[in-house]
This record gives structure tokens, sequence and C-alpha cells, in this order.
């Protein structure tokens, strides 16, 4: 909660100092812990079905909102970018925590089945990224049956989510190789790289406050016109580091972290800490590359889910294993 307050209060320094809008940092910040606090209580009385219905809403809600008319940006349709795969590689993590709690194994099946059909569902809605998200996360969840200590494949599970931001910030850069620069650019919408590039420049010439909390679109030159309507970058760390300076970079991957600890911690079985940590890392990729984490229903089911696994059930064992 103190790291929390953390991130709620720098918003609200930069934004005094620049006449920024920290309302959707304070909304994100609101919806996650909301999302956490009620992800432990209902993992404590309902280790498998408070998941289970979790991932269901996940679909269902994936599935949804794409169809609703453009409204705000907390409203708006997530179409087939990154809330939507954030969605299913949540949804999926969800679904394979619940299959890893049951302890029948109709459950184990059913609950298997919802996982599975995470990677339909994308593909139905022309989401290959939420569909390989989804994919990966299910076979993380298969291997970690058989890991005894989580400590290594939590960290493993950081360096994947800093390697993804790096190579970001290297393309923003221009510091990647040229073959893999262009490989990079050709997996994204036109103009992409140039809105990392510009949120970079911006970070650069006011590393210490950024240049306040929404306020990038206003700043920008990245993209002329309309395409920059939503006025994000699409990188959770250079949008940060554009708006909020180093300091808000810090708190952003120190939440991250944070969380891995908290389900290195657990108490529950390996295999559903590191299914969900396996589950937030999808997240962490998908943040680093597009707007997911501007999306309430994304920050609140990340929360919901960092609940279920670090929450501790009132029967059955609850004594730490494999750390």
């Amino acid at each position: 909660m103190i790291l929390l307050a953390a991130c709620a209060g720098w918003s609200l320094i930069t934004a005094a100092v620049h006449d920024g809008r920290p309302e959707g940092m304070l909304l994100a910040v609101l919806a996650m812990a909301g999302g956490y606090a009620a992800g432990r209580v209902s993992g404590a009385l309902l280790p498998v079905a408070a998941p289970c219905a979790g991932a269901a809403a996940g679909l269902a809600t994936a599935a949804a909102l794409p169809g609703l008319s453009p409204g705000p940006w907390y409203t708006a349709p997530l179409g087939c970018a990154g809330a939507t795969a954030a969605l299913l590689a949540l949804a999926a993590g969800a679904a394979c925590c619940a299959a890893r709690a049951a302890t029948t194994p109709g459950l184990r099946f059913g609950t298997g089945a919802l996982a599975c059909a995470t990677v339909p569902v994308g593909i139905a809605m022309g989401s290959v990224a939420g569909s390989v998200a989804g994919t990966a996360v299910m076979l993380c969840s298969l291997a970690a049956g058989s890991v005894r200590a989580r400590g290594p494949w939590l960290a493993g599970l950081a360096g994947a989510a800093g390697l993804a931001a790096v190579t970001v910030w290297a393309a923003a850069a221009d510091a990647l190789p040229a073959g893999l620069a262009r490989a990079l650019g050709d997996r994204f919408p036109a103009q992409r790289v140039a809105q990392w590039q510009d949120a970079l420049g911006l970070a650069d010439r006011n590393s210490a406050l950024g240049v306040g909390p929404g306020r990038f679109g206003e700043l920008s030159r990245a993209v002329p016109g309309p395409l920059l309507s939503d006025g994000r970058p699409h990188s959770a760390p250079l949008q940060q580091a554009a708006e909020q300076g180093l300091i808000g970079v810090c708190l952003l991957a120190a939440a991250f972290c944070w969380v891995l600890y908290a389900l290195w911690r657990s108490s529950r079985p390996t295999p559903v800490t590191l299914t969900a940590g396996a589950a937030l890392t999808a997240l962490a990729v998908l943040a680093s590359v597009s707007d997911a984490l501007s999306f309430t229903a994304v920050t609140a089911g990340a929360g919901l889910l960092a609940g279920w696994a670090t929450a501790r059930p009132w029967t059955g064992d609850t004594t730490p294993s494999g750390r």
C-alpha cells in the first residue's frame, strides 16, 4: 500500500508542477489496489471458484468491449490491440491457477478447458498477441508442475519483463542492430517506433519530473492529426519516463518487482504462484509495447490475479513450498 500510495503521490506532484492530468494514474492505482484486496478475500474463501469466475469474466470482457461505442479513454473499445491480449493472458492465468488449485479431476478438466478457450477466442477476435500470450501462460503452467524452487523461475520472469522494456527503450534510442530494428518495426503499426522515440526525447529533456501526466499527446509531434488522438506513446515504461520522469519509471518497476516478491513469499503452491507470475509477466511485456495498462479492466484484473495467487485459503495446506 505504501508503494501504491507513492505512485499516486508522485503523479500528483508531477501534475502540480506541469499542470498535468493525474486522473488516469490515480484510477489505475485504485483499480489495482481494489482488485488486489478483492482477490485476497475471494481467494481465501473460494480458491478455485474465484479465479475460475474471473477467467470467465475476462474472456467475456475481451469479447464484449470491442462492440461498445467509443468514449473516454477509460471506456474506449479494446479492439485487437494490447488491452485485449492482456485480458486474454490474465484470463488464461486465472483459469490455470484454478486448475492448479482444484482437487478433483472434473474441476481440473473444466478449468483447463477454460484456459484453452483463450486461444481460439483470441484467434476469432484477430488478436494474435492474445493467442500467443495465452499459449505461453499455459505452457508455463504445465512446466511449473515440476518446479520445486520458485525463486529462480520468478527471477527469470523478472528478467524477461526487463528485457522487453530494455528492447523497446533501445528501439526508441535507435540503438538496436539494423535488422532487429527493422523486424521490430514491421511488427507494429506505422509510426509506433516514432511515438517511442518522441517519448524518449521528452524524457531526456525532462528527466526529473517529466512533462506531467496526460500531457504526452499535447507535446508530441511524432504523429500529426487524429492518429495520436489517444495521447499515449503505447509503451508504459516510456510513457512513465516522458510524463513522470525517471522516478515514475522506478515506481512502475518497483510495483512489478513487489508483486513477484509477494508471489515468492506466498503460501500457495508453487505451480499457482508461478502461473500467476507468468501471466503478469506477459502483461508486463504487452504493456511495454502497447497501451494495455491504460484500461481499468486490465489493471483491476492484474490486481485480482495477484490477490488470488497470494491469498491464504481458510482450508487446506497453507505451508509455503518451494521458495
